[in-house]
This record gives C-alpha cells, structure tokens and sequence, in this order.
C-alpha cells in the first residue's frame, strides 16, 4: 500500500462495479425519476401519411434553405449558418428550465411569427418538471 498514492475510498470505487446494483434485463423496472412515464404514444406507428412529413417539417425546411442559399451565394453561407445554428444549439439552461430559444427563431427568421407552439408551449404545463439536482446530475453523466 505504500507505492500507491490513492485514498482507501478510491480503492472501494474501483473494486465495487457501479453497474451490477442496476437492473437490467427481462425484469428491468422502469425508472420513473430518470426517465418519466412511459407513453404508448411514442411507440405507435404513424397514423396518418402526412405526420412524417409534419413531424420533418423544420428539417426539410432548413436543407431546402441551405440548397437555396448554396446555390445563390456559394458553399460558403449555409456552412456559416450551419455553424452559427450549432453554436446557438448548445447554448441551454439547465435541463429543469424552460427555454424560449429565441436565438435559433432570430436565426431561422421566425421571431416574428406567432405559432403553435408559442402559445401552447406553457412552461407551467410542462411534464418535464423534476427534482432538479437529479436531472442535473444525469445531463452530466453522474448517474
């Protein structure tokens, strides 16, 4: 024990796998803190034609603008906005808050329009709500 520098509670973290207190398997439980109640919703195939085409909308949108932009002006403009959309993309706040992302609307030029989801997106009616030091701890990776 004498060439090794490590603390007696470094040696018990490498010894002891974090991963064998976790179930897994056939008879995993769904864990309700980390990752909310599970919805039927998700998992149905779509029922209508078009719901890909809507579900993709903003997608289809930007590369059919990028096209556009490369061909008027050159490669040059839709790898900068690409950029600057990546940029605004990892600014966030913390996973518990509510965020506008009004830098991505400024940027795709839809700040000044009233949708959807601007008036139906109340924050206060949100299902993401939780404990805050727990979510925080998983966007990190402490658990």
């Amino acid at each position: 024990m004498k060439g090794n520098s490590r603390g007696a509670a470094s040696l018990l973290k490498d010894s002891i796998p974090i991963t064998e207190f976790s179930a897994s398997g056939p008879f995993e439980g769904h864990d309700l803190l980390r990752r909310g109640f599970t919805s039927v919703k998700n998992e149905l195939l779509p029922s209508h034609p078009l719901e890909l085409s809507e579900k993709n909308f903003q997608l289809n949108q930007d590369k059919t603008n990028f096209a556009t932009l490369r061909n008027i002006q050159g490669l040059h403009a839709p790898l900068k906005l690409q950029m600057e959309f990546r940029a605004v993309k990892q600014v966030q706040r913390l996973p518990f808050l509510h965020s506008s992302n009004i830098a991505l609307d400024t940027l795709r030029g839809n700040a000044e329009c009233i949708s959807f989801e601007d008036i139906l997106n109340d924050p206060s009616q949100s299902e993401v709500m939780g404990e805050p030091h727990m979510m925080m701890e998983y966007k990190l990776g402490l658990l």
